[in-house]
């Protein structure tokens, strides 16, 4: 449908069977036309009510979009007078945008915007408590506001941290008192926290191969010499390790729920990690990808919980059980690096805003983080059965691992060039092969993600994704 009494120059067209968002479609030809200069400098852009009622379309969906614009300093809010673009000169930057996306462009964006059919490390954005969280942040927002205004614990919040603890004891098995936990903006800050108290440069890690490019990347960039060890049925071949670098100092792995093939550390070779790390007084970085959304069963124990969790840091997010959007992780640090972990924080990576974590405080006190992840769990399972049976039908061969699907591409297909004509067509697949750091043994594939995909939307991404493989 069109707006027919907009102006002519915004063109607004929305199609109901696109897997696009109509907020999205709305916020990309108003900006296309502010881009293009067809939308001027001061010149007004429709009421919200009058926009939303000739597109037929919530208020809300039309403030959202102009609100995405004025974070994009594009208009600017005018009080009565409206909202008007700004009075600035705009120009195509987008050669220069692409130098800018590097090695990650192939798994980690889009950014700041909706939920992509098969994108990875974003939860379901139709089944976030939305209502309820705006409840809690109000509450949170109001009495930090009328709080004291000295700087806060660089830690966290101790009543959130003393609320962690006491989940990771339910959900993970771990014994670990308020003090030890450091609260993040999420899992990025965490790792460059623990990279910075192990003073980690020049020093080698193992590297889960296939692993999580983020986590790769953060080691290369403080300087540390990666050593990748192959992944199996079972989890990393420890001793595959302790014979190609022994020397090594540092083991980053997702035991949990292997990222990205879905496999838990075995108890043999769990054992087998925690005595090299305690041997060789290495440290093992676990990162907790998906621990608690283990599908399968009962999620397994941490490693930092038992004997030998002395060797081990715990970095946990809730970017994938609630929302990246909230920007909110922990770190647990063994009792010997506190006060190490403590210095860092405090002097150069404090916890994030007050009020965010009171709202997480007040989430997790009341019950109703474990509710969402039972929730959660069920609807995951019931996409992903989904997911599966439809994108088998044309890549047969495909498999379930964690909240995705493995998607195994013909022998000599270049799963990076098929990403780029998926993303073309509003998809966002992820490459097999991007998450190996030895290119040459890489094996191609797709990683296709199922939190977002339902009923409404499932048969329309799918046939895209078909279509695209009976052509190349």
């Amino acid at each position: 449908m069109t707006a027919q009494n907009t102006p002519e120059v915004l063109s607004i067209q929305l199609d109901g069977s696109s897997v696009v968002h109509i907020g999205d479609q709305i916020h990309a030809s108003l900006r296309q036309a502010i881009m293009d200069g067809r939308l001027g400098a001061g010149q007004r852009l429709p009421s919200g009510r009058d926009l939303a009622r000739q597109l037929g379309v919530a208020r809300g969906t039309i403030r959202v979009a102009y609100d995405r614009l004025i974070a994009e300093n594009l208009v600017y809010g005018a009080g009565s007078a409206g909202t008007r673009v700004c009075a600035r000169q705009f120009t195509d930057r987008s050669d220069d945008e692409s130098s800018f996306a590097g090695p990650l462009a192939g798994f980690t964006r889009p950014y700041s915007s909706a939920p992509q059919p098969f994108q990875m490390g974003v939860p379901a954005d139709d089944a976030f408590p939305a209502k309820l969280w705006a409840r809690m942040r109000a509450r949170a927002v109001r009495a930090d506001a009328n709080s004291y205004t000295t700087y806060s614990d660089p830690r966290g919040e101790p009543a959130l941290r003393t609320q962690i603890a006491s989940h990771l004891a339910v959900s993970r098995q771990m014994r670990c008192h308020p003090d030890q936990i450091i609260v993040t903006s999420g899992y990025r800050q965490g790792m460059m926290v623990v990279l910075t108290a192990l003073c980690a440069h020049g020093r080698k890690a193992w590297i889960e191969e296939p692993g999580y490019p983020l986590g790769r990347r953060a080691l290369e960039l403080f300087g540390v010499a990666l050593e990748p060890i192959l992944v199996d049925a079972e989890g990393l071949r420890v001793s595959d390790g302790i014979a190609r670098a022994p020397e090594a100092r540092l083991a980053l792995v997702t035991p949990g729920q292997h990222a990205p093939l879905g496999v838990t550390l075995s108890p043999a070779r769990r054992h087998a990690l925690l005595s090299w790390a305690t041997e060789r007084e290495a440290w093992i970085i676990e990162d907790d990808y998906l621990g608690e959304l283990q599908l399968d069963g009962r999620a397994a124990q941490a490693l930092a919980a038992g004997e030998g969790a002395e060797r081990v840091i715990h970095v946990g997010s809730f970017s994938k059980t609630l929302s990246p959007a909230l920007g909110l992780g922990f770190v647990v640090a063994p009792l010997s690096l506190a006060e190490r972990f403590v210095e860092v924080c405090a002097a150069l990576s404090p916890a994030p805003n007050r009020s965010t974590q009171l709202t997480l405080l007040e989430f997790l006190a009341d019950g109703h983080f474990l509710r969402h992840l039972r929730q959660m769990k069920d609807l995951y399972t019931e996409r992903r059965e989904l997911a599966l049976a439809h994108v088998s039908e044309f890549l047969p061969g495909s498999m379930a691992a964690g909240l995705g699907v493995i998607a195994p591409l013909p022998g000599l297909t270049n799963d990076r060039s098929f990403v780029a004509l998926a993303k073309a067509q509003g998809l966002a697949p992820s490459a097999l092969s991007a998450w190996y750091l030895d290119r040459t043994h890489a094996q191609h594939g797709l990683l296709l993600s199922v939190t977002n995909l339902h009923r409404d939307n499932i048969d329309a991404a799918c046939t895209k994704l078909a279509n695209i493989v009976a052509a190349h």
